[in-house]
């Protein structure tokens, strides 16, 4: 091998290494990868569906979040409905946080196919601790969720989802 071949090859293998430790560097501190594993979320995202999650925004109410889960050794995918401090009801299928109702626009289409005078999501009350966020699943009938498990430790967030890369006609921001 010559001699500028050899200087050809140190070079691209240099622009490699750098290449993998950015992004080695942005998935630990700035984004990460992740495929959603479940139906809890449906319609808003499906199983295998491959999103972006952003490791650095501070968490609001109604953003969509991947955390580590309380009852089980994986990730789960929900949205953020309460804050810490929050006292959350849920009455009629409407939702009131701190005695303001809030309207659930990604919820419409599935509570349009319920039966007459059928709820998506049962009644509750729920107080948020401080330190925690109170989540659930857009497929209210089907998530384990906070109804289940409780509030999250807002440690166990592990980012925000900011962008879907597949299916692909999905593509975007998942707002």
């Amino acid at each position: 091998m010559s001699e500028s071949a050899k200087k050809e090859v140190l070079s691209w293998t240099k622009s490699v290494i750098f290449v993998l430790a950015v992004l080695l560097i942005c998935q630990q501190f700035f984004l990460a990868p992740v495929t959603v594993k479940g139906v809890s979320m449906e319609p808003t995202f499906e199983n295998n569906n491959k999103l972006i999650v952003n490791k650095l925004e501070k968490v609001n109410r109604f953003d969509m979040i991947v955390f580590h889960a309380p009852d089980a050794d994986k990730n789960y995918i929900k949205r953020v409905i309460g804050l810490p401090g929050d006292k959350i009801v849920f009455k009629n299928d409407h939702l009131y946080i701190n005695g303001q109702y809030y309207k659930e626009p990604y919820l419409e289409k599935e509570k349009e196919e319920l039966y007459l005078g059928g709820l998506l999501t049962g009644d509750f009350e729920a107080a948020v601790p401080k330190g925690c966020i109170f989540v659930m699943g857009d497929n209210r009938k089907n998530s384990s969720d906070s109804r289940i498990f409780g509030a999250i430790k807002e440690d166990s967030v592990i980012g925000i989802v900011d962008f879907r890369y597949y299916p692909i006609q999905s593509m975007g921001s998942p707002d």
